[in-house]
Formats: C-alpha cells, structure tokens, sequence
C-alpha cells in the first residue's frame, strides 16, 4: 500500500497497461439474440422442441397481421392487398413457405379428377357471387379460421415460415428490417390497411431492439446517477472523477476479458455493465469517504488516505468475496445468460476491488483534494441517528421484529407465474403486435404434438387417423384453444371432394389405400414451398398437430399440458407422441430456475456464513449477521406480493444475487462495531456510536447507489430485467433499513447479556 502511495504514476501506468490489453478483447464481444440461449442444452423442453423441428419445418416465422379500416377482409381491394403481400412475401430472407387465404389449396373435382388451386385467383377481377362464395369457404374452413382469417373475417394473416441458417445473430435483424419495408410498401399503396408484425423471428428481433434502446436509454442515465449521488455526497471533484476513472477501467477490463474468451452477450447478460458500475462505486466510497472524513479532522491527504486503506482493506475484501460468492450462484441457475450475467459481475467485482486498492488511491495522490476541516463537536445526521437507536434499542427490536414475521409471512401470497409474451412491455412492436393478434384473431401461443407409428406409411391407416383425429376434437373443446392444424381435416375435405361434395362425406376414408392414394393425389398438386412436410413426416409414418391458444400464463399453459399428457397416455397409449413448444419451454423454466437456484443460494450462505465467521474471529458474530442478510429477501417478497405477486424468470435469481450484495453493509458495520469494542476498548453503546460515525455515511451513499443502479434497471424494455432490477432495489433499500436499525439493537442486547 505504501508503494501505491509513494509511487503513483507508476501504479496508474502498470493498471492502465493492463487494463488496455484487456480491453482489447472488446471487439471479440458477440451477441446472442434466440431466445433458445434462455435454455441449457440438457433443457427437457428444448431437446422435445429440436426433436420435433429436426423432423418437420422448422416453426420460426413473421406474421403479417392485415386490419382494414372497413372491417371486411373479403372485397377486391384487401383480397388485392393480400395477394400483393403473400407474392412479395417470398422473396423476404430466408423465406421457405408463405401461407395466406389467398394461397390456400382449396381442393375440387372436375370431371373426376382431382383440382388444386388458389382459392383467390384475381383479385381484382373477382365478381360479388365469387367474393360470397370465396369468404364462405374460408370463413367454414378449419385450416384457416382462426390461423390466416378471423372468424368475424375482419383481420387476415399472411404468415412467412423462415429457414434461418443460424450463422450470424443479425440475420433476425436482416428479416424484420425487410418484413417492416414489405409493410410499410403495402401500406403505402393500401392506405385504408393497418399491419402488424408478429412471430418468433419478430421476438427474437425485439431481444436485440430491446437490448439496443436499454443500452442506449440507462448507461447514460447511470452515468448521470453516479456522478450527481458522488459528487453530493463526497463533495470532491477529484474523488468524484477517481471514482468515474474507476468504473470506467472496471468496465474495460472486464467487457473485455469477456471478449477475449469471445463469450456471448444475450438480453440478460447486457445488464452486467450496469451492475458493476454500481458495485464499483460501492468499493471506491467506502475507502473516500474515511479518507476525506480523517483530512476533514484535520489529517495530511497521504496520511488519511493510508488509515483508510488500513481500516477498510479487510472489510472491503471480505464484502468483494461475498459479493462475488452471491452472483457465483447463479451458476446454479437453469438459464445460461444468467450463470453468464452472474460470472461477469462476480468478475467484475473482484476487478473493481482490485483497482480500488491500486489505481484509485494512486489517482487520488496525483490528483489535488481540497476540503473544510469540520467541527468536531458539531454532530452530522448520522450521529443524531446512532443517539435515536441507542436509546431505543428493545423498541426497535419489537417493531423490526414484527416487521420482518408479517412481511416475510406474506411471501406465500406469491405465484410462481410468467408470460413469456408479456416480457417486453408495450413499447415493443412485437408485444403491441402479439397483443393486437390476440384480441382480434387468434393467439400467438402454440403447443405441437409429434405423433408416430413404427410402421411406414401408418399414418394412412384409418385406425391411427381416427386416433388423430380423436386428438384434434379433443383440443378444438379445450377452453383455452382457438385452433388445431391437423392433417385429419385436410383428409375428410378430400373424401368429401371425391364424393360429389356431400356433406355427408365429410370424414376420414374408409380404407388404408384410399386414404394413401388421396394423400399421394394431393400433394402430387401441390405447387413447390406448399407441401406437407410441416404436417407429415417424409416416410408418412407420423404427423404434426399445431394447438393455437389463448395468451396463457405459465401456470395456465402447465395446467394444459398435464390434461394434454393425461389424455394422450389413456386415449393413445400405442401411438409415440411428442409435446413441446417455445411457451412450453418458457413456462417450465421460471420453476426449474427457482429449484435450480435454492441449491446455489443454500451453498452462497453457507459458504458467506464461513467467511464471516473466521474474518470476525466470532462464531456469534457470523451468525448474527445472518439476520439482516437473510431478512431483506424475505421482507422485498412480501412487499412483491403486494406490488405485483407473480415470480417468474427474472426474479427467480434475485435471493441469490442479493444475498452477496446486502451483505456489504452488514460486514462494513460489524467489523467498525467489532474494531471499537476490540481495540478501543469501547462500550456497546460507544461501539454503534462509532461505526455510525465512520462508515454509516459510506453505507448510506453506496446504498443509494446501489438503489439507483438497480432502479435504472426497472426502465428496461425487457420485463426480465425490469423486475428483477426492481425487486433487487427494494431488497437493497431493505438492507440498509436493517443494518442502521435493526442490526445495532440486535449487537446492543445481545452484548450486554
């Protein structure tokens, strides 16, 4: 310590070379914007998930959402505006099928044989009888109502199924950027439309878009933040522009360490930046308030800046160790990007410890610090505060007493809940979009179901159609289901077809080759990018069942998967049936998260428990300072349960996360209080006096730090992130309530007994 003192141009230039060789790492950063990086690769849904898209299309789409102004999709002009979308459709990136009513196969017979065709052939010469009829067959069609038309027929659909080839994170970008110009082309020459994009490739976009407006609306607000809350509460432009220089070389070093291990950055992970320049100032203040406060009594700037480096180097690394130990945790989670987001700040953290004690004491030496020395016998707030909780020390431990049972008691009215839609607010296209398709004709959750046979060619076989189509009757009574896409419905329209069109025809065929040669007639008229291959496998030995539903949350979609599970064990034992979808996947992972985290947090405090322990030398000290660390969880969940009362994704990691964080203050707190009556000799009373008096000011300001850094994070666009940046704030301010109050009665009575 004495040589960073004595020689600081040559500490600033060894850490600044250093921190410049990371840095460089920077431009290795890449960004991962599928929101399957929210799943591990052992992930039960996913693996059902991939084993369904491996043997059908792959699911990824953009849907254009048509509204006229008229209310009516059925006139020339909409059919026209249809028809222009779905051709232009095909020529968007990566395209490999367009879907719309004006596309669709509808079958016929003419002169015995079999007819496929558009079912709108010319917009704009279609005459009033045809435009009747043709809304009639699509308004009474299965494979549309619901999917491409709504049922009153005032919204369409053009849906665009997309082979992304998975090679660059951008090419999401590439497709939404096209399909908003293939928009606005439309609009533009149909004025009287309204379109909306939606579909997994429009979500996986507003990960990026999302990301991008965070980074671009919070870094600076946090900057802002930092800069006010410093300089009022150190009132030193120089410690002030030390502590900015400190954040920005913690950043560096450790974006780019990142970088030179070419990790990648995903919607979750983005925050990280911002957390460490919190935890950053967090370390800095402590060491620049005790230095100014001993030159404000009076102290040359070399000698307080060494009494405080002495005094707080162990209570610093002890709160660095816990700290990181609390975000380590959250390798225990089911989702990467947060185990991603919890090695970056651990590492962040140590960093910033690390050049608190070499480049900031350093800069502080070369910079010049000006301050009033205080009178001594004038008390600041902080020490009217330590007076107030000294006198009252059994009052304030009823009352917190109580406040932490009622408060904690309520963490039970929390639901375990999420809704993956519902992760980006209403700012986002997509969410408007997905919201609007919803209301007016159907949803945008889906669950798929593989079914197959052994035998090839046993999907033909009328005993495993009816099997099917049991399934398919099944779903379309679910409450929660808008519409099923099965291969079922387009086999009764061919019988019926080749029977005349009677109504009574409208059924599965009788006989194995029957239902073979329709298939085979059928897809034989096809034309190319409108097969079956998103609903039959290549050998027709299994098919694809789509369910669209209602927005569901998680618990609501778990509950629909169980009846789904229950029902195909008793009904179709014989018959291998896969389940899975992205909302699926998104439901499970806020309770597999949670169970998945206990473990991790159960391992952080006992581990934080130890450390505590051997630094306070005091197995009653350790334990003690259990109650405020362990308390602010339970206490911020309570308060959750009034404010919102669903835990999902986001929040699932917080207990960890935070129970490293509040631990800082509780540390700074005892080991002053442990120093007094130690090594001063002091009284309890006299021993809260004096850790009030000299780390109480730091405690407040890298609380309300720490506060704000998280609050910033409540703006994001991604609720993940808003909630849990949230929810983290609460606990911290909740912390700080219990070290200034609850914990100095606790020490108080416990030390005189």
């Amino acid at each position: 310590m004495l040589f960073i003192v004595e020689r600081p141009w040559i500490t600033v230039g060894l850490c600044f070379v250093i921190v410049l060789i990371s840095a460089l790492g920077m431009p290795r950063l890449t960004f991962d914007n599928d929101y399957r990086s929210l799943f591990g690769e052992d992930n039960p849904q996913l693996l059902a998930f991939d084993k369904i898209q491996s043997t059908y299309n792959k699911s990824d789409n953009v849907l254009f959402v048509i509204a006229p102004s008229g209310k009516d999709v059925f006139t020339p002009e909409v059919l026209s505006a249809i028809a222009l979308l779905t051709e232009k459709a095909w020529q968007l990136p990566f395209s490999s099928r367009v879907d719309s009513i004006t596309n669709f196969q509808h079958t016929s017979v003419s002169d015995g044989e079999l007819v496929v065709a558009d079912l709108v052939l010319d917009p704009s010469a279609i005459s009033t009888s045809d435009l009747g009829e043709i809304k009639k067959i699509a308004l009474n069609e299965p494979l549309l109502v619901n999917r491409l038309v709504s049922r009153q027929g005032h919204v369409a659909g053009v849906n665009v199924t997309v082979q992304l080839p998975e090679l660059d994170p951008m090419e999401v970008t590439e497709v939404a950027a096209a399909a908003r110009g293939m928009a606005e082309e439309i609009k533009t020459l149909y004025p009287e439309l309204e379109i909306h994009l939606t579909g997994m490739v429009m979500m996986n976009n507003a990960f990026v878009e999302s990301t991008l407006a965070d980074s671009q609306k919070m870094t600076p607000i946090m900057y802002g933040m930092i800069i006010l809350v410093l300089l009022l509460s150190l009132r030193s432009f120089s410690a002030t522009f030390g502590s900015i220089l400190l954040i920005i070389f913690s950043l560096l070093a450790v974006m780019g360490f990142f970088g030179w291990l070419r990790w990648p950055i995903t919607p979750v992970s983005v925050t990280a930046p911002t957390i460490i320049m919190t935890m950053a100032v967090a370390d800095c203040v402590h060491l620049l308030v005790a230095m100014l406060q001993n030159m404000r009594q009076g102290q040359a700037k070399k000698e307080a800046l060494l009494n405080s480096l002495k005094i707080n180097f162990k209570p610093m690394l002890l709160t660095s160790v816990t700290t990181a130990i609390g975000f380590l945790s959250m390798n225990f989670s089911d989702a990467p990007p947060f185990r991603d987001l919890g090695n970056i700040v651990a590492c962040g953290v140590l960093v910033a410890f690390l050049l608190t004690m070499t480049i900031l004491p350093a800069i502080m030496m070369i910079l010049p610090v000006r301050v009033k020395l205080c009178d001594a016998s004038k008390q600041n707030w902080m020490d009217k505060l330590a007076l107030w909780v000294i006198r009252r020390p059994k009052f304030l431990l009823v009352v917190n007493g109580g406040l932490v049972l009622t408060l904690t008691a309520m963490v039970t009215l929390n639901e375990l809940n999420d809704e993956f839609v519902k992760y980006f607010d209403e700012t986002i296209e997509f969410r408007s979009a997905t919201d609007f398709l919803d209301q007016e004709m159907g949803g945008f959750y889906t669950i798929e179901i593989a079914l197959s046979v052994s035998e090839e060619g046993g999907l033909n076989e009328p005993l495993v159609l009816e099997k099917v189509e049991q399934l398919s009757q099944w779903l379309q009574q679910q409450p929660e289901v808008l519409h099923v896409n099965s291969i079922t419905d387009t086999f009764k329209r061919l019988n019926q077809n080749m029977h005349d069109g009677s109504q009574d025809e409208y059924k599965l065929p009788a006989a194995r080759d029957l239902a073979a040669q329709y298939l085979l007639m059928y897809e034989m008229s096809l034309p190319y990018g409108l097969d079956l291959n998103d609903q039959v496998n290549i050998d027709k030995s299994g098919t694809r069942m789509i369910a669209t539903l209602k927005s569901l949350s998680s618990n609501e979609m778990l509950v629909v998967e169980s009846r789904l599970h229950n029902w195909l064990k008793t009904n179709m034992p014989d018959i291998d049936a896969e389940v899975a979808s992205p909302v699926l996947m998104f439901s499970h992972i806020g309770k597999r998260n949670i169970v998945s985290m206990m473990g991790g947090t159960v391992l952080a405090l006992v581990l934080i428990s130890f450390i505590l322990v051997g630094a306070f030398r005091s197995f009653k000290l350790g334990l003690l300072s259990l109650v405020p660390n362990l308390a602010p969880a339970g206490v911020a969940f309570g308060v959750w349960a009034l404010i919102d009362g669903n835990v999902g994704l986001g929040l699932s990691i917080v207990t960890g996360m935070t129970l490293g964080i509040v631990v800082d203050d509780t540390v700074h707190f005892i080991s002053k209080y442990r120093h007094a009556r130690v090594e001063r000799e002091a009284s309890c009373d006299d021993a809260v006096r004096y850790a009030f008096s000299t780390v109480g000011s730091a405690m407040w300001v890298t609380s309300v730090v720490l506060i704000s850094g998280f609050a910033v994070l409540s703006f994001s666009h991604f609720t993940v992130n808003s909630d849990m940046g949230l929810l983290t704030a609460i606990t911290i301010g909740i912390a700080l309530y219990m070290d200034l109050l609850f914990l100095p009665p606790i020490l108080m009575c416990l030390d005189r007994k």
